[in-house]
């Protein structure tokens, strides 16, 4: 005769930790890009421990609970986080300054790996449309007004950013907030 154990999983869910690591860092980001203050050290730590490293734990622990999607994202959108600090401050150890025309190459295959999840989301929560929508969106600004040098599509990406941002703390907040009410005060 044979046991069979059950495992349950009591691990909290990682996708808060890693949403308001991209909510806040993406805010602070696009309020400079909307041009109300300058790259300082306050962004380049928020982008290196929240945003950054903080999202590759929330990632580690998606690929824990076999959540590929939400392993993927995190890991890679943390990533994003700490390769865009070393971009802004390589030149200050001798590597050379990325060009226009580089900022907006790897902004717009950001943008595209982003579209390629915003299509994944069409089967899931309005919330994950909205944000991965208006990610791609924000990219895709970005690459373009990198590209042309435009001030004011870099500000239009800006204020799209701060948007986009604001919608990964609504659902960082609502996952939060419904779990912990066992009901679903925020909608999804």
């Amino acid at each position: 005769m044979t046991q069979e154990f059950k495992l349950q999983d009591l691990t909290s869910n990682p996708g808060p930790l890693g949403l308001y690591g991209f909510a806040l860092t993406t805010i602070l980001l696009n309020i400079h890009n909307a041009g109300f203050y300058g790259i300082s050290v306050m962004i380049m730590a928020m982008g290196v421990f929240y945003g950054g490293i903080a999202q590759l734990i929330a990632g580690i622990m998606e690929w824990k609970k076999g959540n590929q999607f939400g392993a993927i994202a995190f890991t890679s959108y943390g990533s994003f986080w700490l390769t865009l600090v070393f971009i802004w401050i390589a030149p200050n150890f001798g590597l050379p300054k990325a060009n226009n025309i580089e900022m907006g190459c790897y902004l717009l295959f950001w943008g595209i790996f982003t579209l390629m999840f915003f299509f994944q989301t069409f089967n899931g929560k309005k919330v994950g449309i909205i944000l991965f929508g208006s990610l791609t969106l924000l990219f895709f600004l970005l690459a373009i007004g990198n590209f042309t040098q435009n001030e004011t599509i870099l500000k239009i990406a800006g204020f799209e950013g701060i948007l986009c941002g604001l919608v990964a703390f609504y659902e960082a907040s609502a996952l939060m907030i419904n779990e912990k009410y066992k009901k679903n005060i925020l909608p999804m």
